[in-house]
């Protein structure tokens, strides 16, 4: 499947308004790190700072590419490293859409959505329906206390069904 990178970077409307929330997850990795007697590298922080710069989904290699990019010379295994401690810390949320690349995003602030998966070329597709969130809050289980959630619909994306059926003909 052709994974997408992410959709693109953060526009400059929307990096003014994102500096409060990118200080905001410094500050919450810097917590972290001193509560678990980690060290505060400058890695740590630049792998932070280019997850919390893109908009979309995303891959390791993208993070690679983005600080090799930047002059920033990390290893694939310090941002895998990193990206678990970043997980634990509730930042980083981990996807698996299909076939064999992990996807992430960033947690913080992005809010309740779900995803559309096309099958065929393996695009996501963001979306949020309201009777879907109220109907996930409303539903009692026992011994069950709803954090968040995450709803992977999976189908065939308009362009490629318009191909298949261009090829079918």
């Amino acid at each position: 499947m052709n994974w997408a990178r992410p959709d693109k970077l953060l526009n400059s409307k929307e990096m003014e308004s994102s500096e409060s929330t990118k200080n905001t997850v410094k500050q919450i990795l810097s917590e972290y790190l001193t509560k678990h007697s980690m060290r505060k590298t400058p890695e740590r922080f630049a792998i932070l700072d280019k997850i919390y710069s893109i908009k979309g989904h995303f891959d390791v290699e993208t993070i690679y590419s983005m600080l090799i990019e930047d002059n920033y010379h990390v290893s694939k295994a310090t941002i895998y490293n990193n990206i678990g401690i970043l997980l634990d810390c509730k930042l980083v949320i981990r996807h698996q859409f299909g076939g064999s690349t992990t996807q992430y995003e960033k947690s913080y602030k992005a809010g309740v959505h779900n995803h559309f998966i096309c099958t065929k070329c393996g695009i996501v597709k963001e979306f949020t329906d309201t009777n879907i969130k109220r109907a996930v809050h409303n539903k009692h289980i026992k011994d069950f206390t709803v954090e968040s959630y995450t709803l992977y619909v999976y189908g065939i994306c308009d362009k490629c069904k318009q191909k298949e059926e261009k090829e079918s003909k």
